[in-house]
């Protein structure tokens, strides 16, 4: 008697998930900082056409806040690789969390890879995403972009008064966490919930859920826009690069 035929397990999938539903506060704009213009279009959408640029990607899901009417109406036809989830939470961690959930009940395996990033890195470019999937899909637990420290790092002395310091900290160790992260759904998922909704990253998730995530150099350009002056630094790294793209 012939064998009934076997199901052949899928590969895992690749999704990007944008957490967007927070307001920005110390960027000092006039509602959200990511719907702020920036070198001519929404800071957000310098970053949504990076991750267009890499087709490896199933989806981009961007996560907003429920209510969210700031969202750039001119963004879905654009890229229509981007899936739209109004399932923002109080946090970076709860919006995130949210978002891997909301994943799965679109079809998404647990097994499957995601890659969180800040709305606001948009400096990110597509060879730094492609270079950290290349990196973590043959790896057990996954990685994130980093910057290693190159200033020399002060500890402040706990005191009231004028901040003074309190020692020198060891540099060569130190790394500047950076986005996307990539890890898998489900483990993620399992790690922000054993984490709670104040983690600021995910790594610092699965570093409590006892793993150890791969550091990939991200370079210094691909810093998160979070003060006033970050947007004047961020809109001339754009203009440049732009200027760099006509006259090749």
């Amino acid at each position: 008697m012939n064998d009934l035929p076997t199901e052949i397990p899928r590969a895992p999938r690749i999704w990007a998930l944008i957490p967007s539903a927070g307001s920005g506060s110390r960027a000092a704009t006039v509602g959200p900082k990511q719907y702020q213009g920036l070198a001519g279009s929404p800071l957000i959408e310098h970053t949504l056409s990076a991750f267009a640029r890499v087709p490896r990607l199933t989806a981009t899901v961007v996560v907003l806040a429920p209510g969210d009417t700031g969202f750039p109406a001119h963004l879905p036809g654009r890229f229509p690789q981007m899936l739209i989830a109004h399932c923002g939470g109080a946090s970076r961690a709860q919006s995130v969390l949210n978002g891997l959930h909301w994943l799965a009940l679109q079809g998404a395996d647990s097994r499957d890879w995601v890659l969180v990033h800040d709305a606001a890195r948009c400096l990110i470019t597509a060879a730094q995403i492609d270079g950290l999937i290349d990196a973590c899909m043959g790896d057990t637990v996954g990685g994130l972009l980093a910057h290693q420290l190159a200033d020399t790092l002060k500890r402040q002395r706990d005191a009231s008064g004028a901040p003074r310091v309190a020692g020198t900290l060891e540099r060569s160790d130190k790394w500047l966490a950076q986005t996307p992260q990539m890890f898998r759904l489900g483990a993620l998922a399992d790690a922000l919930e054993q984490a709670g909704p104040k983690v600021t990253d995910e790594s610092s998730a699965m570093e409590m859920a006892g793993l150890a995530p791969l550091l990939i150099e991200g370079g210094s350009q691909n810093f998160k826009v979070t003060y006033p002056e970050d947007f004047a630094l961020a809109e001339a790294l754009l203009q440049r690069r732009q200027t760099s793209k006509d006259a090749s």
